[in-house]
């Protein structure tokens, strides 16, 4: 007896991943206008002065209003956001792949990639600007470092995970470096490296406004410090705002440039 494929099953199966995806999206988004609400309704009740805590509606309106100002800094801390990313990811990637190379240069300066991180950089950031002066670089350099390490450990953990029976039947067959890399590494790194760069994406706009606070004309960093000393506390929740935004649209980026190249490692996880 021929047993003819169950359609019925596969597309109720995808409407349930469907309603899935559907309800994933919407429980954060109601959760999150649950508490403007609430926020709206306490500012209210209690009549809360502008200058201490504006409601929403307060923040959306000045938003408004500002968005010709509020674009313009926002230019420059974009600029610099990705360019340190940029930084970062080179740096980042080719210190990982020269430490894969020996297990004593793995040995030698992995421990020191993680002791960098117990220093805050808003701590060091200041000298900075005492050897690149007040321009653009100090702020690039800034944003280079608070990316650099996600990438970097995540895409030498990758290398370092790579399955090793795969690597010797490749070298058995006679498989140069480069094409081990290429055809093993390459592909098994590619998921460590979109997660050190998601995290590296939410970092680079804050590294930004970090060295704009310290010292800048240009930007939301010190269009936030300049609402703030004016009692502009509209502004700087709409300025938040903004950051929030463009971290979470260099996220989306990257997300989109992921599943471009590794479309294989969505499929997995779809069908897991």
């Amino acid at each position: 007896m021929k047993n003819w494929p169950s359609t019925g099953k596969s597309n109720l199966s995808e409407e349930t991943s469907l309603l899935s995806r559907w309800f994933s999206l919407l429980l954060p988004g109601g959760v999150m206008l649950l508490l403007l609400v609430i926020w709206e309704w306490l500012v209210a009740i209690t009549r809360m002065e502008a200058w201490i805590l504006p409601g929403p509606s307060q923040i959306l309106q000045s938003l408004w209003q500002s968005r010709a100002l509020i674009a313009q800094h926002s230019v420059q801390t974009i600029y610099e956001s990705l360019l340190g990313l940029a930084i970062a990811i080179s740096a980042g990637v080719a210190i990982a792949a020269v430490i894969d190379t020996s297990e004593w240069l793995r040995k030698a300066f992995y421990p020191l990639l993680i002791v960098s991180q117990t220093v805050p950089i808003i701590a060091v950031a200041p000298l900075f600007f005492i050897w690149f002066g007040y321009g653009l670089t100090p702020k690039v350099v800034v944003v280079a470092l608070v990316c650099f390490f996600p990438v970097a450990i995540n895409v030498a953990d990758g290398l370092r995970l790579v399955d090793r029976d795969t690597l010797r039947l490749m070298a058995s067959m006679g498989a140069s470096r480069w094409q081990i890399f290429r055809m093993v590494k390459l592909p098994a790194t590619l998921p460590f490296f979109f997660s050190g760069m998601r995290i590296a994406g939410t970092y680079s706009v804050m590294g930004a406004v970090i060295g704009e606070w310290l010292g800048a004309s240009k930007g939301l960093g010190i269009l936030m410090t300049r609402s703030s000393q004016s009692f502009l506390t509209d502004r700087v929740f709409a300025t938040i705002v903004v950051i929030t935004l463009l971290s979470l649209a260099i996220i989306a980026l990257i997300e989109g440039v992921a599943r471009l190249v590794m479309p294989w490692h969505y499929r997995q996880k779809a069908s897991a």
